[in-house]
């Protein structure tokens, strides 16, 4: 949510402070900047980390991360490890489930060699069994990716940097970078650290209480549940409705009973759909399964008493949103098993979607049930877009929005209305982009202002103006009338807006060429703004993160140095070798043809 939500639904964030330490007597939460905030009911969502295996030589001597070793979780771990692949030719991944692949992926892409290693006898262990994992695997090793099974990494070798790892059978494996993705890791510890039962996670009951205490809830990663810790979105929704029915009292005998999982999802280009359990568990199991191996197709199904308990599809998933449907509404399968693998006779999903019970979940990442489908047609949205953003259905991962879009046609009888805003080219302004270009050139409309007035009634469109200004620039190039309001808040402020709504800001560096004046400089905006961040970029420049907005006029005129164009849709950087003048390899005189190019293109609107 943005910043302006929380107060406008009188929620008191405190952004950037670290809950420090819970005084349970007191029922008091205190911060690591020393300030302190009282409670009734306290909430615990803190997440989780990477799992780090206990690996010799993974940091250096100031215990940080030696150089080439990396994690794999959230969008800055991409960008190091994107930044660092330069240069480089081979990349080993710890780690085979999801995230692991992904990884690997990401950086085959970048031209490595990749090589997976994983402790587990076959990959995605959470979500296939060894015959698909075999045939993934497979598949894997046509794209060019190397797997490693059964294999335990004892040791990151290299002094100072990535050189190699070294097996527990003492084989060595050379690479200029270790990627790890072994799974997740709860925070705990501020639980621990007031008395709360740690296991795995912090232990709750089915109303998400700590036993210990009734005033405190815990939900999410950090959670443990009947002995389970889930990693995955859902299961934090039905967590969420039980904790919020129970802290307002509108419902004190809710309660969560564990989730049933079941994830579909696309790895190396491979479909995947999982749920439920993989093994028979009793000898009245039944297993219905199918493999083409050739073709990468694995369909494998666990009945118990004529319902499914489990299912894995690789490959073909036609089938898997009536058996996600079966699996979670726990329904009666045909006695005719083959139709629940192929179109043979499996029931029309007008049938299907009527034997749905309105609490059938649609949308795992946000909650959203066909029952909540439904109502919001029947309030009056009769087209798939003003469902989506009316109910948040499909707006995650999008795996079921073909899912949402037949319901809603279902809904409606199939009499969908088609939403001609979805055509639009921005949301204020009700024409496609060839009109509005038609438009704005037939009636010389040279200002964002100047097209609301003309052809949107004179309403102003805050969410349209970016979208507006860059076509109009395109249009009209160095005529178009920049209005500063116009602009992205990035573009108005020379600065990249942060997720906690700070910012970054970047100097101009061409080449990446500087010198003792302007790091000086650099240094006391630093040590005067109190900046908690300084990164060197992959375009040899320097970053300064965690800026406030108030401050930033100040920063730049202190830093006394043009912006480097972070933060717009243009032409940013030039990156450079050191080039003849110092390199005994140098062919030419790279440095100055770098600043250049820099120089010349330097703040060019481009394509983004």
């Amino acid at each position: 949510n943005p910043l302006e939500w929380y107060a406008d639904n009188h929620i008191k964030l405190h952004a950037g402070m670290r809950a420090a330490g819970i005084e349970r007597r007191a029922k008091k939460v205190y911060g690591d900047d020393g300030r302190c905030e009282s409670y009734d009911k306290l909430i615990i969502a803190t997440g989780s980390r990477p799992f780090i295996p206990p690996i010799e030589g993974l940091t250096l001597k100031d215990g940080q991360f030696k150089p080439g070793v990396f994690v794999f979780r959230t969008l800055d771990d991409c960008r190091r490890i994107a930044d660092y692949t330069e240069g480089k030719q081979r990349a080993v991944v710890i780690g085979g489930g999801l995230l692991g692949l992904e990884a690997a992926r990401g950086l085959q892409n970048f031209g490595l060699d990749v090589h997976i290693v994983h402790l587990g006898g076959h990959l995605m262990g959470m979500q296939l069994d060894p015959g698909a994992g075999a045939i993934l695997k497979a598949g894997m090793e046509k794209l060019g990716i190397t797997s490693h099974l059964n294999m335990n990494t004892t040791a990151v070798l290299g002094a100072d940097r990535v050189l190699g790892v070294r097996f527990s059978d003492d084989v060595e494996l050379e690479c200029d970078m270790v990627v790890i993705s072994a799974g997740i890791k709860p925070n705990w510890e501020i639980a621990a650290g007031c008395g709360l039962t740690i296991e795995r996670g912090i232990v709750v009951d089915d109303q998400m209480r700590c036993p210990d205490d009734h005033d405190i809830y815990a939900v999410g990663e950090c959670a443990q549940h009947r002995g389970q810790v889930y990693g995955l979105v859902a299961p934090l929704w039905e967590q969420a409705k039980v904790l919020a029915d129970h802290v307002t009292q509108r419902n004190l005998a809710a309660a969560y009973h564990g989730s049933k999982v079941a994830t579909k999802l696309k790895v190396m280009g491979m479909e995947v759909a999982s749920m439920g359990i993989f093994e028979p568990e009793t000898e009245e199991d039944e297993v219905v399964q199918f493999t083409e191996p050739r073709k990468g197709t694995y369909k494998k199904l666990i009945i118990r008493d004529g319902r499914l308990v489990g299912a894995i599809l690789l490959g073909d998933i036609s089938k898997a949103p009536y058996l996600m449907q079966a699996y979670d509404r726990n329904t009666p399968l045909p006695d005719e098993r083959l139709q629940l693998l192929f179109d043979i006779g499996a029931p029309p999903k007008q049938v299907t979607f009527a034997e749905m019970t309105p609490e059938s979940q649609v949308c795992n990442c946000n909650g959203v049930s066909k029952g909540a489908i439904m109502a919001c047609v029947a309030s009056g949205k009769r087209s798939t877009k003003a469902v989506m953003e009316a109910t948040r259905a499909g707006m995650g991962c999008g795996s079921c929005k073909a899912m949402v879009s037949d319901i809603v046609e279902w809904s409606c009888g199939g009499e969908v209305e088609e939403d001609p805003s979805v055509h639009y080219y921005v949301p204020g302004i009700p024409m496609t982009k060839p009109e509005l270009i038609q438009a704005i050139q037939t009636q010389s409309l040279k200002s964002v202002s100047a097209v609301f007035q003309n052809l949107a009634g004179g309403k102003d469109d805050p969410a349209s103006k970016p979208g507006l200004a860059t076509l109009l620039k395109t249009i009209w190039k160095s005529e178009y009338e920049d209005e500063r309001d116009a602009r992205f808040i990035n573009d108005r402020v020379h600065a990249n807006i942060q997720k906690d709504g700070t910012f970054s800001v970047i100097p101009q560096i061409p080449g990446g060429i500087t010198n003792a004046a302007q790091l000086r400089r650099i240094a006391d905006v630093v040590d005067k703004y109190h900046v908690p961040l300084v990164k060197l970029t992959g375009g040899q420049r320097i970053d300064l993160l965690g800026l406030k907005k108030e401050d930033l006029p100040k920063i730049w005129k202190d830093l006394d140095m043009p912006s480097g164009y972070a933060y717009s849709k243009s032409y940013r950087t030039c990156k450079s070798c050191v080039g003849t003048e110092f390199c005994r390899f140098g062919v030419g005189d790279s440095i100055a043809l770098a600043l250049k190019i820099e120089r010349r293109f330097q703040g060019i609107d481009s394509p983004h």
